[in-house]
């Protein structure tokens, strides 16, 4: 399949244009030729060297990606910059990435796959950021208990063997949930405002302690990387679905 069809199936899917405004990423393609025959993808949370260095390893053509290389231009390339990218034009392999509009997809987002994970229902675009939003909201099917959602969370985000962060101070019943994946502590005071019994997100700041502890709301942080990981699953679904090979890189950070 050409490289062109393919980022324009993924952009087509993930509207990127609707997150132009609010999002840094230089989100679509950010190293490839115009023109190039794709055969097998590599999936990977971030692009870095080490996931580079797999992709390249594995015979790939393509590299897709939720964190990029390109976040509102690259002025030098040296440094970092220059390792990272040297090897990608050397070994012709192209680089794809999709930040906020892979976090915000109602179905292929990284917050409809922890929605998903965690059965919810009734769900509803969550997380403002301008017109758009990163996030979801839903009611559990059977509502859990702080420690059961926990435990949902701890046997299936890839956490790098960190585990789960749960600040207690909410409900000892959980049925309304709101998610915002990696780095979304900042939206706690949405949730907070929404009424809902538990918050989900990635990574915490030192705030959300005391945001959560004076409100009543129960917080969960599941690391940046373990809730992240489902949106470039969800891509690589996709282009098996197309006929093309895949691999996915593992590289969690434990973050």
């Amino acid at each position: 399949m050409d490289l062109s069809t393919v980022c324009e199936r993924y952009d087509e899917r993930l509207s990127p244009g609707e997150y132009a405004d609010v999002d840094a990423s230089a989100n679509g393609l950010q190293v490839g030729p115009d023109e190039a025959d794709v055969e097998t993808v590599a999936f990977a949370v971030d692009a870095a060297g080490a996931t580079i260095e797999a992709a390249v390893d594995r015979g790939a053509d393509l590299l897709v990606v939720h964190h990029g290389l390109s976040w509102g231009g690259i002025d030098r390339v040296t440094g970092l910059d220059y390792d990272r990218i040297a090897p990608l034009i050397d070994e012709d392999l192209a680089l794809y990435a999709m930040h906020l509009p892979l976090d915000g997809h109602d179905e292929l987002g990284n917050a409809a796959g922890v929605a998903d994970l965690l059965g919810l229902e009734s769900r509803e675009p969550f997380g403002e950021i301008g017109p758009v939003t990163i996030g979801q909201r839903g009611r559990a099917s059977e509502s859990f208990s702080p420690d059961e959602l926990a435990e949902r969370l701890a046997s299936n985000l890839d956490t790098g063997g960190e585990g789960i962060q749960h600040f207690d101070f909410g409900p000892a019943a959980i049925e309304d949930v709101a998610v915002v994946t990696g780095g979304g502590a900042d939206w706690l005071e949405e949730a907070i405002d929404a009424g809902v019994d538990a918050f989900v997100t990635g990574e915490g700041k030192q705030k959300v302690y005391h945001q959560a502890r004076d409100a009543g709301v129960n917080v969960f942080l599941g690391g940046h990387y373990g809730t992240e990981t489902f949106g470039v699953r969800a891509l690589q679904d996709l282009a098996e679905e197309w006929g093309l090979e895949t691999t996915y890189v593992d590289h969690p950070t434990g973050i």
